[in-house]
């Protein structure tokens, strides 16, 4: 059984992040929670991604609350790539591989590890992303450029966001420019 695990600070927000990878039934689990203030409120997220042996997202949950709201999100992805929320479809990702939580650096390894991109190669997805704090789901087009062993340029919303993400030899993301920064991983 293969396990990773890492801590984040947040440098955008005060908080932490602590998530775990395990190899489980001939695919990945992402487990982690994010305890942070948003807007001088508390919050605690927990979630779980469920993905195949190829990093395609197959489920999610996120539980926890933002200061008196709670949460519970459920998402499930057909092997057809049709998602749903809560239960309800959600055409809008449809075709979409990959998550994207709005509020947490975790997500980034899906496409990391999924794309394994050679040194200088460059590749396109449309991850489903969960906005914070709405929890709504829109289709977010991304690029991931491999610049060297463990810097990835990322950019979001054709190119208005960019930013080298430095990944761990497992995929994490170790630092996230202006937004988080790894203080322990394995």
């Amino acid at each position: 059984m293969t396990t990773h695990s890492i801590l984040w600070r947040s440098l955008h927000l005060p908080g932490h992040e602590a998530c775990r990878l395990d190899s489980v039934n001939a695919g990945w689990v992402l487990a982690g929670t994010a305890v942070f203030s948003y807007e001088q409120q508390p919050c605690r997220l927990d979630y779980e991604i469920d993905c195949d042996s190829g990093w395609n997202t197959r489920s999610a949950k996120v539980n926890g609350w933002l200061a008196d709201r709670l949460v519970a999100i459920d998402i499930i992805v057909s092997p057809e790539r049709q998602w749903r929320l809560n239960g309800i479809e959600r055409p809008e990702v449809a075709g979409c591989i990959d998550l994207d939580l709005n509020f947490s650096p975790v997500t980034n390894m899906l496409p990391i590890r999924r794309l394994d991109l050679a040194i200088g190669q460059a590749a396109q997805v449309k991850a489903a992303w969960l906005r914070f704090p709405s929890f709504e789901l829109e289709a977010l087009p991304q690029e991931y450029r491999r610049l060297d062993e463990s810097t990835y340029r990322y950019a979001s919303a054709e190119g208005q966001f960019v930013a080298d993400l430095q990944a761990s030899p497992a995929g994490f993301v170790t630092n996230y420019p202006g937004f988080w920064l790894a203080e322990a991983f394995t």
